[in-house]
């Protein structure tokens, strides 16, 4: 089965899904770039183990060529209606087949799937490599299970470096919230996108580090592991 586009909710939110519209979903959240060939494929390896996934466009349609690109549509994003957004991507997927709805993503999909796992009715969470802005997610009021995942060499200081979500962890810790952290030797920032034939690549051009396959390979069966525990 391959990705189709789509669009739900009031205003016709664009986006992309592939699997049976009764399996249990799972809301895949873009990085800073967009809907990437990357996004892509990385939502189509999940639909392999069972998922119904969608990926919202929250750039409707825009793609960062380069890192200030990507930056300057990322601090255009209007993140309070990117939370909306993902709400009505919940309500569409529940609306048509799936029992229950998770959501990760990566960077800044990573912060908004924190968003999600207290504002958008998701029953678990997965965010990667990032924290949301406190202004928009509580990350101590979240009361959905919570897998975080972190590599120990991320350098992007104060949104997924190793301090940073330890901060994040022991707040969520305190507060009683479900939450656990892992944290990867060998990784860094959008360590997930090795999974991807041209994610090494990928990484090895924005000066990231390529994670171990063990390492790689731990954090994508985690991922499977939560949703099949919470969703199914």
């Amino acid at each position: 089965m391959a990705l189709t586009k789509v669009s739900f909710g009031a205003a016709g939110i664009p986006g992309y899904e592939i699997g049976d519209k009764s399996l249990p979903a799972v809301i895949l959240i873009q990085e800073w770039w967009g809907v990437t060939e990357i996004i892509k494929y990385q939502a189509e390896q999940l639909s392999k183990q069972g998922f119904r996934c969608l990926i919202p466009d929250l750039y409707k349609g825009k793609i960062g060529v380069d890192a200030e690109e990507a930056s300057h549509l990322m601090n255009n994003l209007d993140f309070k209606n990117a939370v909306d957004e993902l709400k009505q991507a919940v309500d569409y997927l529940q609306a048509t087949g799936s029992p229950k709805v998770g959501a990760t993503g990566f960077c800044m999909g990573g912060a908004l799937a924190f968003c999600a796992a207290q504002h958008a009715g998701v029953a678990a969470a997965a965010p990667f490599y990032g924290t949301p802005n406190p202004a928009i997610c509580q990350v101590e009021k979240i009361t959905v299970p919570v897998e975080a995942h972190f590599g120990l060499l991320d350098a992007v200081q104060g949104f997924s470096d190793p301090a940073t979500a330890k901060a994040h962890e022991e707040k969520m810790k305190a507060a009683g919230v479900p939450a656990t952290f892992f944290f990867y030797d060998t990784a860094g920032h959008g360590f997930m996108n090795a999974l991807v034939p041209d994610g090494p690549e990928a990484l090895k051009k924005h000066g990231y580090p390529v994670p171990g396959d063990e390492e790689l390979k731990t954090a994508f069966d985690r991922l499977v592991a939560l949703f099949k525990k919470h969703l199914a």
